[in-house]
Parts: C-alpha cells; structure tokens; sequence
C-alpha cells in the first residue's frame, strides 16, 4: 500500500491487542480504519462483510462461518452481521486468549448495542476519526489553515490525490442513499438534506432544536431524531456544556460540530481554497476543524473524548473546557494569526466567575506560540 499516513492510534491499538480477546475499532466511513487493522495486524485473516457473498454465508450459518475463519482474523464492517458477535464470544470464552479478532464498524448504536449484550468485558474498543493535524505534519503535508477546512482530513485525499469536492459529494451521497436505508426509513429525504446543509450553516453554534424544526417544516421531535441519526453515523458531533455545580449561570445546551470539516465546507457551497478566508463563517469552520483535533488527540491517545463548551447566561463563552486533575483548563479558538490581547477576553471573564476552579488557560489561533499575561497562546497546529 502506499501513501498511508501512520496513525498515532497505533500504539493504543496494539497495548489494547495485547490485553484484550478482541479489539473494536469503531469511526465513521473513510476514516482509515480498515487501513489501520490491516497494516497493524499483517499475519490476521481479513473478511470483509460488505461483500454481499460473504455476508450472506455469515448470516446463513454464523457458527460455521467462524470455524472457517479462525484467529487472527479481521472482521471489517462488523455491524453487518451482528449475530456474529454471539459466536465470537462463544469462541474467546472457551480459548481463553487475547489478540484473537479485531473487529470494525461504522455504525456506533448498532455495534455498541450488540458488543454491550455479546463483548462486555471481552473487548477493547477504540473510535478513530479522520486524520489529525499532528499526523498530517507527521507525514510531511500541508497544514495551512484555509488548505485544512477546504480538503479536510479523510486519508483517501492525501494517499490517492482525489479532489475534494468529488470525495465529499460522494460522500454525502453515499451516506444519504445508502448509510440512512441501513439506519432507519426515512420519509422525508428532500426535507432531511436540507436539516444537513441548514446545521452546517449552524456550525459551531449553540443548538436551537425549535429553530431548525421551523426551518425544515417537520416537528421538534423528527429533529431530534434526525440529530441522533447524524450523531450515530459520525456526521456530527454535539459538544456538550461544563455547567456541573454552576446553576443557573450557564447554558445547558450543546454545539453543533462536524466530524470533517471539509464536509462542511462542501455543505455550505466553498468550491475553491481562496474562498475560505473570506467566507461568512471562517471563524465556525477553525472552531469545528480545532475542536474535532482535540478530540482527536484524546481518542488516539485511547481516552475518552470527554470535552466540553462553556457559556454564561450573558453570553460570555469559552469554546473549549478540558477537567484536568480536578482543575478546568479553558480554550478559546480565533481564527486569525494576529496576537491582541483582547483574544484572552471571554477566558478572564470566565475565570473571575469561577475563582479557584481554573487551571490553563489558552487561545488557539494562526499566530505563532507566545505566553502573556498567564495566557498560552498557541498555533493551531501545535495543540
């Protein structure tokens, strides 16, 4: 294979391996999963289930089809045969071994609900994202910040050279017409896509579930289907708010973020690079394309994703809160390369209100690194 950018879940990967009878690898499609469990684990069997014949054997007789395939294999796409789960927990209670299967899967209820019922216990499971910006500048490629929110971080663009409008226009098409017939039966398609275009013009914003319902002319209720729908298939990810023993003082709503951020930037109409700089919404688009890194920087590590926003009643919003060592570090992102102080605002009106409780305090921008005034001010690249 060639061009394939190392994955700094790697090493999580493989303690987990060690530990564990089976190793789950869940993430939305195209991320790289299939990619990582082949290259990790070169001596393991590969079956790949979205393979109608295969399939169709495995549904068929899931029993003989696991005696066919014996550890190490590689089960890719998992959730297309769930009942397999039963069997391979059968298998690993009588072996008694680790590093036996390690299994990949795109959709996040389904795989949870039967690895819950089936592996509870008996699996290490991992969530990997598109590439991060510390693998990108890893493997020696671009990292400037308008190259970023317009291409986006699927490993397909920078091991195959496609363009990225093609791959997310595909994309979203194949997740429309096909991913959405396996999640749930929707009636109203026409009215679905323009919820998806009408959040990304939302991006980075405090979620108004009554607001987009009017919008898109169906009830509150089919919206907050549709957000748990987008959330199962790795197109969004809502962030929710730090307000645990604060009151009333702050909101108790999530934001809405894209998992890819190029997809947002196909979904709001940017066909080329020069576009971004000048485009309404630039400062939302660093925000989702920051904020998904730091989740990624966390999963990779094999945490939890554990982050938060914060916003007062007044308005006053820090963009980022991360609990470390019982002590709230705060991040607020800004889209610009020019240092001011003014950038730290919001983090000191924060901190005021919350004497004691604060720990690091840092703004994420385009500049370069600098400390003043207790305030880190970081390059995006280096968070």
């Amino acid at each position: 294979m060639k061009n394939i950018i190392e994955r700094a879940m790697a090493q999580a990967a493989k303690d987990l391996w060690r530990k564990y009878p089976v190793l789950t690898i869940t993430g939305p499609r195209q991320s790289g999963k299939t990619t990582l469990a082949r290259e990790l684990f070169p001596s393991a069997e590969y079956v790949n289930l979205e393979i109608p014949d295969v399939r169709d054997q495995a549904m068929r007789d899931a029993r003989s089809f696991i005696e066919r395939h014996p550890a190490p294999v590689v089960f890719d796409e998992i959730q297309r045969v769930p009942m397999l789960l039963s069997y391979i927990q059968a298998k690993v209670d009588e072996t008694q071994n680790t590093s036996c299967y390690v299994l990949t899967g795109s959709h996040q209820p389904s795989l949870q609900a039967a690895i819950a019922q089936s592996l509870a216990g008996r699996t290490g499971i991992l969530e990997l994202l598109p590439l991060s910006i510390a693998e990108l500048t890893a493997a020696n490629k671009k990292t400037e910040r308008d190259y970023l929110i317009f291409n986006g971080f699927m490993p397909r663009l920078y091991s195959s050279g496609l363009d990225a409008s093609h791959l997310y226009s595909d994309y979203f098409k194949t997740y429309i017409e096909r991913d959405l017939r396996q999640l749930a039966n929707l009636r109203h398609i026409r009215q679905f896509e323009l919820f998806i275009r009408l959040m990304a013009g939302r991006v980075a914003q405090v979620l108004n579930v009554d607001s987009l319902a009017n919008d898109t002319g169906v009830s509150s209720r089919t919206i907050r289907e549709w957000l748990s729908l987008l959330e199962a298939s790795y197109i969004i990810k809502l962030l929710p708010p730090y307000y645990r023993n604060f009151g009333k003082r702050f909101i108790k709503s999530p934001k809405i973020y894209f998992v890819e951020t190029g997809l947002v930037s196909y979904l709001l109409g940017i066909k080329e690079i020069k576009q971004v700089a000048t485009h309404p919404l630039i400062g939302n688009l660093f925000e989702n394309m920051v904020i998904m890194d730091a989740f990624k920087k966390r999963l990779n590590a094999g945490n939890d994703g554990d982050l938060y926003f914060m916003r007062t009643n007044h308005g006053v919003e820090v963009d980022l809160v991360e609990e470390v060592n019982g002590k709230l570090d705060l991040y607020e992102i800004k889209a610009g390369a020019t240092f001011h102080d003014e950038m730290a605002r919001n983090l000191r009106a924060i901190e005021n209100s919350l004497k004691g409780e604060i720990g690091r305090k840092t703004v994420v921008y385009a500049g370069t690194n600098a400390i003043v005034n207790e305030v880190e001010y970081l390059n995006y690249a280096e968070l």
